[in-house]
């Protein structure tokens, strides 16, 4: 694998802390109920504010990645019986999966920390650990199985192989909740919109090349597609913030391409950071800064980096 080095990111990873675990991706159940009414109904996953199924429930028909710590704003028990209007963060004692699909509970938000899985059509009580302890959900699906990406140069794959180095171990991630995990460590999240946007695009374009292409191995013989440190790009679980998840989903429907291909888009710190650097394939993380800074969108900002390229929705 060619690495793609860079200087921000080996500043930023110092201060992050990073989660466990991760699952695999999620839409909305084919037959979930279009809105959270209270009632548990076919395709719904549920909480409920008691053990054993009882007091008040909150449905949800998709993943959540953070139910909100107050009202209004919060997810809230909606259901009549004990709970009601409470919010549902750290406030569930059980839940049943009405849905065709396994939801996974997590400790933390943004799919993060310690899980509970929950099998289709399950009635369970919250172990000790997320009892009252649970702050996201994610509904999974099975990526391909193996090696086997299914993804293709106009379609994204469902999920992307990490080796997490430290951990010696091959995670199977979202890839969605991947690019959000990795661009608040490789871009300063606090840098103006167009500069994240233009970053949101090459994290995801950089995976989603390597989720193609990658025939890479561990020590042990698992096959995975990007590290989870600046040997591919720095992917800590939990870290996505406000202004970065903003940024991947304003260009999630966006591709770049070069003669048709996904591009392995490189990026650094500076021009003169890395010495691998070669203009018209790598992008200035700073520069991209200071072009949105001077009101460059975030197209433009891309189509000065990278040569020859086609940016398609």
């Amino acid at each position: 694998m060619t690495k793609k080095k860079t200087v921000l990111s080996a500043l930023l990873g110092a201060t992050l802390l990073a989660g466990t675990g991760a699952g695999v991706v999620l839409a909305p159940d084919a037959s979930a109920a279009t809105a959270r009414n209270g009632s548990c109904e076919t395709g719904e996953f549920c909480y409920y504010f008691n053990s054993n199924q009882a007091g008040s429930v909150s449905d949800f028909g998709a993943s959540q990645d953070d139910y909100g710590a107050s009202q209004p704003s919060c997810y809230e028990f909606k259901g009549r019986g004990n709970g009601r209007c409470k919010c549902v963060k750290n406030n569930a004692a059980s839940a049943w999966n009405r849905s065709k699909r396994t939801v996974r509970v997590y400790y933390n938000s943004n799919f993060a920390g310690a899980h509970q899985d929950v099998k289709p059509g399950a009635r369970v009580n919250l172990n000790a650990t997320l009892k009252n302890n649970n702050a996201s959900h994610e509904f999974l699906t099975p990526g391909p199985r193996g090696c086997k990406t299914d993804g293709t140069n106009t379609k994204l794959p469902t999920t992307i192989l990490v080796y997490r180095v430290k951990q010696h171990r091959v995670d199977r991630v979202p890839f969605k909740t991947y690019v959000k995990n990795v661009l608040p460590n490789e871009w300063i999240t606090s840098w103006p919109r167009e500069s994240l946007k233009a970053g949101a695009v090459a994290v995801k374009s950089f995976g989603w090349y390597w989720a193609l292409h990658s025939t890479k191995r561990t020590p042990g013989g698992q096959c995975y597609d990007v590290t989870d440190d600046t040997q591919s790009q720095v992917y800590r679980p939990g870290s996505a913030t406000a202004s970065t998840n903003a940024a991947v989903d304003a260009t999630w429907g966006v591709r770049m391409t070069r003669s048709g291909n996904i591009l392995q888009a490189h990026y650094c710190a500076t021009s003169t950071a890395c010495s691998a650097w070669v203009s018209g394939n790598w992008m200035s993380q700073y520069g991209s800064r200071d072009k949105a800074r001077s009101g460059q969108g975030y197209r433009t900002i891309l189509r000065s980096y990278y040569r020859d390229i086609a940016l398609r929705s």
